[in-house]
């Protein structure tokens, strides 16, 4: 018995769709963020001598690299690397900010979470920043797991918890509510001062993580 060919859909995806898909993100994600006026809160540039731990919900992952690159301005040449889902979902995220200048390390809590730590504190030890999503790559949403925990206490850098809230949007139905902001209007961008975990009980790290994650009004 022959075998059912798949979709076209799904061979495109699998096929040219993930060479021509990220980069079609990246023009739509550039066009949000330019067509949009800016308002920057909290922190305006980062000390340059530090890496960072870059925290920011899954739901904020489209607008973050412009906001990582206006806090950094101040360091030359400045590098993150964002930690990204071995999964195929993630192969499309890491070609989208591999055009916006973003290296990744691959891994998550589910598959290749070990190798990816080590990478990530290799990375902070050469003094480049790393970017985690502490509810990635498959939620719950909002909350916090382990990982960026862990590369924070065992590297000693800080998190700089980060977000965006932007005038008008639109939602997707997907686990993290993805926010999409609508060009023409307005987003503000969030820093916290960053905050050290260093030899706290992981529950209360978890805890303290979150709550610098949340709106300004909670």
């Amino acid at each position: 018995m022959a075998r059912r060919k798949k979709p076209f859909w799904r061979r495109f995806i699998k096929g040219a769709g993930l060479k021509i898909l990220p980069f079609f993100g990246y023009l739509l994600t550039r066009l949000i963020y330019f067509t949009n006026r800016k308002r920057f809160i909290g922190l305006d540039t980062i000390d340059p001598d530090k890496p960072v731990i870059v925290a920011f919900w899954h739901e904020h992952i489209l607008m973050a690299p412009f906001h990582w690159k206006r806090l950094r301005r101040a360091k030359p040449n400045p590098r993150v690397f964002a930690m990204v889902s071995a999964h195929r979902d993630g192969e499309y995220i890491a070609r989208i900010v591999d055009f916006l200048g973003i290296g990744t390390v691959r891994g998550s809590s589910g598959k290749g979470g070990a190798k990816a730590l080590i990478a990530a504190l290799k990375e902070l030890k050469n003094g480049n920043d790393i970017a985690f999503t502490p509810d990635g790559p498959q939620g719950p949403r909002h909350s916090v797991a382990d990982g960026i925990i862990l590369a924070a206490q065992r590297s000693g850098a800080d998190i700089l918890p980060m977000r965006y809230e932007p005038s008008r949007c639109w939602r997707l139905t997907s686990w993290d509510r993805f926010v999409i902001p609508k060009p023409f209007g307005t987003i503000a961008f969030i820093a916290r001062k960053t905050i050290s975990v260093k030899g706290e009980p992981v529950d209360v790290a978890r805890e303290r993580i979150k709550a610098a994650l949340e709106p300004l009004e909670a």
